[in-house]
């Protein structure tokens, strides 16, 4: 079953897509600041997200993991 049918997986495809823009932000930051309108807009405003919601990104990330390891 594809990400886009599966909640779980979805959300799953979300978190790390708002941890991986805001890590990229981190180090290379002209990278994604030259980018914030647009269909590569998104990637942007996924950095901002996981940078001023970190610890709610963090906490979501910890509960996804969590449920994927002890899920049957």
């Amino acid at each position: 079953m594809s990400a886009i049918f599966n909640f779980q997986s979805l959300l799953t495809v979300i978190l790390l897509l708002i941890c991986t823009c805001a890590y990229l932000r981190a180090m290379t930051p002209s990278l994604l600041d030259k980018n914030k309108t647009g269909f590569l807009g998104i990637f942007w405003k996924c950095s901002r997200i996981g940078e001023r919601k970190s610890l709610y990104v963090a906490v979501c990330c910890v509960i996804m993991a969590l449920s994927i390891l002890f899920s049957d």
